[in-house]
């Protein structure tokens, strides 16, 4: 069986679960424990996760909301644009040593009223890391728009992490996109 690797911040966590168990006679779905928070720290645990866990066939990634988040009083994200595409890019590199098939998936919206991320700075980082995904000719699962479609009912109260049954719709359509490459 092929092996899928699952990284990212804590929506990954919230579905890797639903992934592990739907795909289970179908791949070795694996993800490290621990949250990859933003874009600098799984770029620092990459390597040290998949020598950890084995050489992925596939690997499912996302990054974002720590990246955009504004700490009060800071005006600015936590990592700026041309930073995060920098960081992004030598997360490509790292992975494309593997040879693995690599999906990005973008990063969820949050509801309106949510303090510390906007969806309109939310939209600008995805569209940028959507082209260079596409100089990349990596794969984008837009878990972005799937739960803008579904908002509110998909966000919890935190106004930033998905219910069990945005979880749930977002390990289906992450399935979607492991399955080509089964």
């Amino acid at each position: 069986m092929k092996k899928v690797l699952l990284l990212g911040d804590s929506i990954r966590l919230g579905y890797q679960p639903y992934v592990q168990e739907g795909l289970k006679n179908e791949a070795v779905v694996v993800g490290p424990e621990e949250n990859g928070r933003f874009a600098k720290h799984t770029l620092w645990g990459v390597n040290l996760w998949i020598n950890e866990l084995g050489v992925p066939d596939i690997v499912h990634w996302n990054n974002g909301l720590w990246d955009l988040h504004h700490e009060a009083p800071m005006v600015e994200a936590l990592t700026p644009l041309p930073e995060y595409l920098d960081q992004m890019r030598r997360i490509i590199n790292e992975l494309e040593r593997y040879g693995a098939k690599i999906i990005f998936a973008t990063t969820i919206p949050v509801l309106p009223d949510s303090i510390g991320r906007s969806n309109a700075e939310i939209d600008l980082y995805n569209q940028a890391t959507i082209e260079l995904m596409q100089t990349k000719k990596i794969e984008v699962n837009d878990l972005n728009l799937l739960v803008k479609q579904g908002l509110p009912d998909l966000i919890c109260e935190d106004r930033l992490h998905l219910t069990e049954e945005g979880s749930r719709l977002c390990a289906n359509q992450t399935m979607e996109f492991i399955r080509k490459y089964l």
